[in-house]
């Protein structure tokens, strides 16, 4: 397509859409106003390629500004001038980013790709140099100055075409895969200028040498330098092509070497001689027989066996293979503990390693008794969730020990590739099986305590979802046939013993959860932190710090003082840790050598630890009227909940902050509801909600907070807020409130419970339709509190709140 065809093209009549030829001739129009004088020229900036005159080039224009100035040369009907970048990193070069010297070029066909890009076919014209830049257009404009190749020749110019000549074939002839039409313009060329430009533009490869060459402008000068560079291009190739003979007659004996080793392998067999890898074979073939593999497994290791026999060693699939069938054999396809299972060594066991978690025991202690009695019966999954440092992980190396087999443990906590639990085909370089098989062949029997934990932890990625690979390791019904991506046969999950930890059940995904049983564990009572500590704690901390019984010892009272003043979580790692640094601190004075032995008593945990971290402040923030203690569910245990609530001058609006979610927000809502529909009841003036705006704030408000489990301490901050009567101080409530008042049951009533306990809660009020999550609180707790069963908001108000002084002014 010639110049004068283009301009349909550019203009979009033609296939374009509607949107895009009006954009195109808003784009032509704008460069229709442009003015360039006839002594200057449309300067397209080129990367990495040089035009030499005469010489037909393709070009991908990809710069708004170039793409610009080509459609301007074409619907103007000029010539465009190429320059060489001086650096390739400039993506919207500059004046000065350009050489001076480039090639004037007529545009013999414009394309736009399906991609977007746009495609140019160039022939240049003639030499040329910048005068200068000319500013105010889209695109770069310049002045120039033409350059006329001299036409008279001299006979130092002729006899340096015939040099010229003869080098280039010889380039030529020492390169690989060259048309043979440039060997033929090569010979009949027989001008000096138009030689030199296209044995300059096929035979010199660096865009630089390339610029070196168009900028000379003396023809004999130009031919001088473009011999330099063949002769420079001739050393190169010839060494180049030695270079690759040589590596030729390398592989020529290799591949001899070869043949002559297969030839010698088939001599040593004839003659009954071993041959080099046959040891290794019998040892693998061996293996397997030893493996006591399942029929089909051991048929398939047999035939990949028989591979490897007939596969050279120098084979790129050897070592791949060689790894695959030591896999196989290191399996424990048959090898099983067998140690039997003894209720009463179990339930010694249990109590020795863990205090109090009585019903959880018990339940380990039935889940054992069943397996014991029906051992090829399949029994359920056991989940354990909980807060952290309660006791899981724990518990499943105690099981493992109480029926005498092997303990794994594999966290899957941040997993988020399938090919993690199920191994990665052997197909790539470096492949494993997954965690379950890898962590069955650390165990080294087919029956292991196999703990799975942090499943509340999985993430899914776009390798797939790990989660969904666990349902068919964890059901009953299909992990008998569990087949790995690596093996690639089916291997007998139904002899482990699968137990999962977890924090939050709700972040395990529903499927997933179906197939376990899940045992929840609450945070420890102080009672119990105390005893745990004496029993455990103490002892495994005084022989991390290097301590002997006789050189420290620590006080019942000091243990209390760190509990209570030191610590508030569910689970003992603080506690620990905060014994532990009791410890060091006495290690340290004992290495110094100040005292020999120590006795801590709690006098003395303010001067180690510093103040004390937490104290009992409920006394302190329920002393004034519109407070409530509420209590809270946490993925770490139980806590309590402060409700404030306060009257301001407004027009009856209610202000929510705290960062609470949106069904607080709406108990909130409720409760302040319930409030007005009862003011008249309750003795409230009508003109108290419509004059005041109410504010209810829950501290601590950079963290998130919500479920509908403050509903009753959210009505009775409000009601003693309007009514200006003080909520008791040791009094604790949670439950769902109703717009008819009535109180509705909510979950982690134990963890609530204790929680209460701990911060130094007297009276704990709860629905009365949790009674049936009584039995579930500790004894120790149960004996501590008085509970209150709450009916409607009306029997919270009766306990919680102070009768009324008969002195007590009106609310107002």
């Amino acid at each position: 397509m010639r110049i004068k065809d283009l301009k349909d093209l550019i203009l979009g009549s033609k296939g374009d859409s509607d949107d895009d030829s009006a954009a195109m001739r808003k784009a032509q129009d704008d460069q229709s106003r442009l003015f360039i004088p006839d002594d200057a020229l449309v300067i397209v900036p080129m990367l990495g390629t040089v035009l030499f005159p005469q010489v037909v080039l393709p070009l991908v224009i990809g710069r708004k500004q170039s793409i610009a100035a080509v459609q301007y040369a074409v619907r103007s009907e000029k010539p465009i001038g190429l320059l060489l970048r001086r650096d390739d990193r400039d993506e919207d070069p500059a004046p000065d980013d350009l050489y001076t010297v480039g090639t004037v070029a007529e545009i013999l066909r414009y394309l736009t790709a399906p991609d977007g890009n746009h495609h140019i076919v160039c022939q240049g014209l003639q030499r040329f140099r910048v005068k200068e830049f000319l500013s105010g257009y889209p695109f770069l404009v310049a002045r120039w100055e033409e350059h006329q190749e001299p036409e008279e020749t001299t006979k130092d110019i002729e006899a340096r075409v015939v040099t010229l000549k003869r080098k280039a074939l010889e380039v030529l002839n020492l390169s690989k895969q060259v048309p043979d039409e440039l060997v033929s313009a090569v010979q009949l060329i027989n001008s000096a200028p138009m030689l030199a430009d296209l044995v300059s533009s096929y035979l010199i490869t660096k865009a630089e040498e390339k610029q070196q060459i168009l900028g000379l402008f003396d023809v004999q000068k130009r031919i001088d330098k473009i011999l330099e560079m063949l002769n420079y291009r001739i050393e190169v190739l010839k060494l180049s092509n030695q270079i690759n003979e040589q590596t030729q007659e390398t592989m020529g004996q290799r591949q001899r070497e070869f043949v002559l080793r297969e030839q010698l392998k088939a001599i040593q067999k004839e003659l009954g001689e071993g041959e080099e890898g046959a040891v290794e074979i019998e040892e693998i073939s061996n293996a397997i027989a030893a493996a006591k593999m399942p029929e089909e497994v051991e048929k398939h290791a047999r035939k990949e066996l028989n591979r490897l026999r007939q596969m050279p060693e120098a084979a790129g699939e050897y070592s791949m293979l060689r790894s695959y069938l030591d896999w196989l054999v290191e399996i424990p396809w048959s090898v099983a503990s067998t140690g039997d299972i003894d209720i009463s060594k179990a339930r010694e066991i249990l109590n020795e390693d863990h205090y109090g978690l009585d019903k959880i025991k018990q339940r380990i202690l039935e889940y054992l008794a069943v397996r014991k009695l029906n051992p090829e019966g399949k029994s359920p999954i056991l989940c354990f969730v909980g807060p952290p440092g309660v006791g899981k992980t724990s518990l499943g190396r105690s099981i493992a020990r109480a029926i005498e087999r092997e303990f794994v443990r594999t966290s899957l906590g941040g997993l988020h590739d399938e090919a993690e639990i199920r191994g990665h085909r052997r197909t790539y370089l470096g492949a494993l099986p997954g965690i379950i098989i890898q962590s069955i062949r650390k165990a080294g029997t087919n029956n292991p305590v196999f703990m799975l934990d942090e499943m509340d932890k999985i993430g899914a990625g776009f390798q797939g979802d790990p989660s969904a690979a666990l349902l068919e390791v964890l059901d009953p019904e299909q992990n008998s046939t569990f087949r790995d991506n690596y093996l690639a046969v089916p291997f007998d999950l139904s002899h482990v013993m699968f137990i999962g930890t977890a924090n939050v059940l709700d972040n395990i995904p529903i499927p997933l959860r179906d197939r376990m049983e899940v045992i929840e564990l609450s945070g420890y009572t102080a009672d119990e932190k105390e005893q745990i500590a004496k029993r455990y704690l103490v002892g495994r901390q005084l022989v991390a710090n290097g301590l002997t019984s006789e050189q420290c010892s620590i006080t019942d009272q000091a243990i209390r003082t760190i509990i209570q003043e030191y610590t508030r979580e569910a689970g003992c790692r603080n506690l620990e840790r905060e014994i532990g640094a009791v410890f060091r601190h006495i290690a340290m004075r004992i290495a110094e050598g100040d005292v020999t032995q120590a006795h801590i008593d709690a006098e003395q945990i303010p001067a180690i630890l510093g103040p004390r971290k937490f104290e009992n402040d409920v006394a302190m923030r329920t002393s004034v009227p519109g407070v409530a203690t509420g209590l809270a569910w946490t993925p770490v245990g139980g806590d309590i909940l402060f409700i404030e609530a306060t009257r301001i001058p407004g027009t009856g609006k209610l202000i929510l902050t705290g960062q609470l979610g949106d069904v607080m927000k709406e108990s909130a809502q409720a409760a302040l509801s319930l409030i007005k529909f009862r003011a008249i009841e309750f003795g409230l003036s009508l003109d108290l909600f419509e004059k005041t705006d109410i504010h209810v704030h829950v501290p601590a408000g950079a963290i998130p907070k919500d479920g509908p489990s403050a509903g009753v301490a959210i009505f009775v901050a409000l009601y003693s807020a309007f009514s200006e009567r003080i909520v008791q101080n040791d009094v604790a409530m949670t439950g769902e409130i109703s717009l008819r008042g009535l109180v509705l049951p909510v979950g982690g009533i134990k963890e609530k419970v204790i929680a209460a306990a701990r911060a130094g809660i007297k009276t704990v009020m709860l629905p009365a339709r949790n009674q049936r999550d009584f039995e579930e609180i500790p004894k120790a707790v149960r004996d501590q509190l008085q509970f209150v069963w709450l009916e409607n908001v009306d029997d919270a108000l009766e306990v919680a709140v102070e009768k009324e002084d008969e002195n007590s002014p009106e609310p107002t």
